[in-house]
């Protein structure tokens, strides 16, 4: 396969593109009503660059993007790739361990904050930070670093130079952090090319001109940046940014903003369709859906909203490697190889399993760059990752008779609890803080509403009793929102190995015993903001 001109594939030159065809067609609509045309669009990232560029920021560094879905974190993206920059967008939840260990491998210099994130900065070490730029409100930035207001970052001269972007399709676009499994978060090296044949080559033949994505993922997970990219690709093609999912405004937005494709992750398709069936469910502009995991209820719900479903796999590493074909009865399943790509099951010495056994999926791809590059400063990950040719992405697939691929569990030791993957190393990390805790496992336990909830089994130092509410008092403040385990049990000891290695396996059989504590069950809610509460208690 041939790589594509830069105008068709990276993003700043995919931008210009767009604006050149027609600079008065609407490419973003936001949650306000705010409407960028392409030559806006283009504008407030030009302005973005020339005010990076002022800070000293060049061509191939490193910047913080700190923000929730919306009009600045678009600008932000575009406006740091616009300069040939890294975007390294961080997840907003993230505080104490987690967000100070993204800070220092990131090296970046320049970090753009919302205001209402700043209170963290002052709890952390901040690595190479020497400008914070504060957008959505005012703020005090830790004395350590020279802050900058963002209206102002945005007054600087935008010289010709800055119009034609350095980029090239195989240089990095961002740096996204993925939960780690074995350690702390990795950096996932993602070129403009990668990106694109996520959010455009694997769906060249679902979209249309004209089609508008819902942005209802967050843009700090590569899952919220492949429609942008998709739609940004597509002549004719726009998004709308939403903050986040919400169930109860979903259908207001599809219909307001005329929303002709989404994503559905998780468990959001099982909220929508548990919501009291309405006469006009049908009358809707969205025609298209890729929802992942595949519901059982999937046609049911193409049935009921009138559209089309598809599902697929993908991770932060690889460029979409399964997508099913329309409606899919398969319940389950993944789909099957897309073109250009090849995928393999093995086992652990890269040995081929036999038809029907489950195996690790590993991957490589016909063009060059459509894969992640390896770990940011972590040529160990990388080295076991990138293995004989072959990028090994840890999770154990099957295929059957028809050639579906279904996804098994994951090899490596993760979580995934409503769309977010989960490090159980990071949650044991700030479990073992607590001075009564001597032993900790997370493990996921099934959920009502699918995928993963985390339970935390503990064993207690000498003398000590570990109380699980203080316990999660106490981890409220130290870890995003979904990471707070919602089970606590507490043993004499945890279960080992001959080589003192902790069974999780019994640990994930048990399940919930009848001595595990329940958060839900003692009437405690644990809030976006960090703060738990009770409710009817």
């Amino acid at each position: 396969m041939q790589i594509p001109a830069r105008e068709r594939c990276v993003i700043p030159h995919m931008l210009a593109r767009r604006v050149a065809a027609d600079p008065n067609e609407v490419f973003a609509v936001f949650d306000d009503g705010t409407q960028w045309t392409t030559r806006r669009t283009r504008d407030e990232a030009l302005a973005v660059a020339a005010g990076l560029r002022a800070l000293g920021v060049a061509a191939g560094d490193a910047v913080v993007s700190w923000l929730p879905n919306g009009q600045d974190a678009l600008r932000t993206w575009f406006g740091v790739n616009q300069l040939g920059a890294v975007y390294v967008p961080v997840n907003t939840a993230y505080r104490g361990r987690m967000l100070e260990h993204v800070l220092r491998d990131a090296d970046a210099r320049v970090a753009i904050v919302h205001a209402d994130l700043l209170p963290r900065l002052h709890e952390v070490a901040l690595g190479a930070l020497e400008h914070v730029v504060v957008v959505g409100g005012a703020g005090e930035a830790p004395a350590s670093v020279e802050s900058w207001d963002g209206a102002a970052l945005r007054i600087h001269p935008v010289t010709d130079d800055l119009l034609d972007s350095p980029a090239q399709p195989w240089d990095p676009y961002a740096i996204i952090y993925t939960s780690g499994t074995t350690g702390p978060s990795k950096g996932v090296v993602c070129t403009y090319l990668h990106v694109w044949a996520t959010g455009a080559l694997t769906f060249s033949e679902l979209f249309s001109a004209g089609d508008r994505y819902l942005v209802n993922l967050p843009m700090f997970h590569a899952g919220g940046t492949i429609g942008v990219v998709g739609c940004l690709w597509l002549d004719g093609g726009s998004v709308a940014i939403v903050d986040r999912f919400d169930t109860s405004r979903f259908w207001e937005v599809i219909r307001r903003d005329r929303v002709t494709v989404c994503t559905l992750l998780g468990v959001m398709a099982n909220f929508l369709l548990a919501r009291e069936q309405e006469a006009d469910d049908p009358d809707n502009p969205l025609r298209l859906v890729f929802m992942i995991p595949l519901v059982e209820d999937a046609l049911r719900f193409g049935e009921r909203f009138a559209c089309d479903v598809y599902t697929g796999f993908n991770m932060t590493e690889v460029s979409c490697p399964l997508i099913s074909a329309r409606n899919p009865t398969a319940t389950g399943s993944c789909g099957r190889p897309r073109d250009g790509v090849e995928v393999r099951l093995v086992d652990d010495h890269d040995v081929e399993v036999a038809p029907g056994e489950v195996g690790e999926l590993i991957v490589r791809t016909e063009m060059p760059w459509t894969l992640t590059l390896g770990y940011w400063r972590n040529p160990e990950a990388t080295a076991r990752a990138w293995r004989n040719g072959w990028f090994h992405t840890g999770d154990a697939f099957r295929v059957d008779a028809e050639g579906n691929w279904y996804f098994v569990d994951r090899m490596k030791d993760a979580l995934r609890r409503r769309g977010e993957n989960i490090s159980s190393f990071e949650v044991e990390a700030e479990v073992l803080a607590h001075p009564a805790v001597q032993e900790a496992a997370v493990v996921g336990v099934p959920s009502p509403h699918g995928e993963d909830d985390v339970l935390a089994v503990v064993a207690c130092a000498p003398g000590m009793t570990v109380d699980p509410e203080e316990l999660l008092r106490f981890l409220v403040p130290r870890l995003p929102h979904f990471m707070v385990p919602r089970y606590v049990r507490v043993l004499g000891e945890l279960p080992k190995t001959p080589t003192n290695k902790v069974r999780k396996h019994e640990l994930r059989d048990a399940a919930i015993t009848p001595d595990t504590w329940d958060r839900e069950a003692a009437g405690i809610v644990v809030r976006r903001s960090g703060v738990e509460t009770r409710e009817g208690r």
